[in-house]
């Protein structure tokens, strides 16, 4: 699909490379710039259980894929003047240098589109493009409301664990390239998208932004449980040990659900008949389903919620997901430098003609 298209990566960590995998998946040729006494500092970030003796590790490779690498230090003339040649063949150049580095290389955005007025700019940084603070996920999962929201009442605040600030600013800078990409051909020119983490997280707060902007409500620590919804997200134990959870999002799932379970006085009983009311009497409710649950298997209920349309699911980890013939063809493998790698495809859309 992008097969003609050739993108310069000098991004670092997870955001900014994720979108070069993301156009190397499509086809387009990604060349990776590393300055070669500081590579991408994330080849460093292993598990105890990794070789220490590789310049590859499983974080590393979870971002980069299909990509060309080159060593180039943006201080050696030399080196500068061989990134400006790839630069003015190039449709897409993607940084998160720090405040000041691009105008200190040399590369201001003005320059770069003096040499290529086509040229794609894309530029991740942590709180905006005037902000010189350092920017890691999890200071901006603080900061942005998430991990006040995230845990429960006894664990205090949590960090997700995976970096998921990085995740969405990604997918916003994806979407403004792609934005850019389809407005180039209409112009014949080229023009900077820059994202912040920050705005990005922001942007993502979704329904729990417009509980607080419309009604003043400041989320609390309450799990896995949904704010306004009944049951959604208690965990439920089943006779063999497994752990599964429901995501109730109407009166006829909660109907189904009650007669799947034998308590269908339930539906009509003024605590429970409407969500409002589940919301507020969740904990009876729970501890009232729970007690049936525990008399049948998980499959036995999963089976019947999936025949009946109501949102089931098990508790798996990530060894029981990867064995899930499901998710094999969304792994992708590779050899980089000598090492095989493996990651998780950054492209989830299918095209259908």
């Amino acid at each position: 699909m992008f097969e003609d298209l050739i993108i310069i990566d000098c991004s670092t960590v997870l955001a900014g490379p994720s979108v070069g995998t993301f156009f190397a998946e499509l086809g387009a040729s990604v060349i990776k710039i590393e300055n070669p006494g500081i590579p991408d500092v994330t080849r460093t970030w292993k598990l105890s259980s990794e070789d220490k003796n590789t310049a590859v590790s499983a974080y590393f490779s979870s971002v980069n894929y299909r990509k060309s690498y080159r060593k180039l230090d943006f201080k050696n003339p030399e080196d500068l003047n061989q990134l400006i040649a790839l630069i003015k063949d190039a449709d897409i150049f993607l940084s998160n240098f720090k405040k000041g580095d691009a105008e200190k290389f040399g590369i201001s955005d003005d320059f770069l589109h003096s040499i290529n007025s086509k040229l794609i700019i894309g530029k991740i940084s942590g709180f905006g493009s005037e902000s010189d603070r350092v920017a890691y996920d999890l200071i901006l999962q603080a900061e942005t409301g998430f991990m006040s929201m995230n845990g429960t009442p006894e664990s205090g605040p949590v960090k997700m664990p995976v970096a998921l600030i990085d995740v969405l600013a990604a997918h916003q800078l994806k979407e403004g390239i792609l934005t850019a990409l389809l407005q180039r051909t209409k112009t014949n020119q080229g023009q900077t998208v820059s994202v912040s983490l920050y705005d990005a997280a922001i942007c993502s707060l979704a329904n729990q932004a417009s509980n607080y902007l419309m009604e003043g409500h400041v989320p609390q620590r309450i799990g896995s449980l949904h704010p306004n919804i009944a049951p959604y997200g208690e965990i439920f134990i089943t006779n063999d040990g497994k752990s599964i959870t429901f995501a109730i999002g109407s009166n006829k799932h909660f109907e189904i659900l009650c007669g799947f379970l034998g308590l269908s006085e339930l539906v009509s009983d003024e605590r429970f008949a409407a969500n409002v009311n589940r919301v507020a009497n969740r904990v009876l409710l729970k501890e009232i389903i729970q007690e049936v649950i525990s008399r049948f298997g998980a499959d036995e209920i999963l089976e019947f919620m999936h025949e009946h349309f109501v949102p089931a699911g098990l508790i798996q980890n990530l060894e029981e997901v990867f064995q899930n013939p499901e998710s094999q063809h969304l792994i992708k493998t590779e050899n980089i430098e000598n090492k095989e790698t493996k990651r998780v495809s950054q492209i989830a859309f299918q095209f259908k003609s």
